[in-house]
């Protein structure tokens, strides 16, 4: 399936947040955890993941730290603020409403 580019960039907050809020985490298995998450439906590429998590952490939501890989590789690891968790909480409560509509057999009486 298809999934319009429209809702994969309105979904990425909550997304990145919600996966920050498990475990600090880098931009590579960020991408990883969506795509195993939505069961491939869902393919990010670090052009589209990266500004989100530089929006985020100018916003305050986020915040980023470099740590050593058991490789020996530098990786840049984001970490979710107390503020990134209260507008996780804020975004779910909104998607949980759009998905209740959709979810509702939409009818129209008639006019008269």
């Amino acid at each position: 399936m298809d999934i319009s580019k429209d809702l994969i960039a309105a979904s990425s907050t909550p997304l990145v947040l919600a996966i920050l809020k498990n475990k600090d985490n880098y931009g590579y298995s960020i991408i990883k955890k969506v795509k195993e998450m939505s069961r491939n439906e869902i393919i990010w590429t670090e052009g589209m993941l990266y500004p989100v998590l530089h929006k985020l952490e100018k916003e305050g939501l986020i915040e980023s730290y470099w740590k050593k890989a058991e490789t020996g590789r530098r990786r840049k690891y984001y970490r979710i603020k107390k503020e990134g968790i209260e507008e996780l909480d804020k975004q779910k409560k909104q998607w949980e409403v759009v998905h209740s509509t959709l979810s509702k057999e939409i009818t129209f009486e008639e006019e008269e």
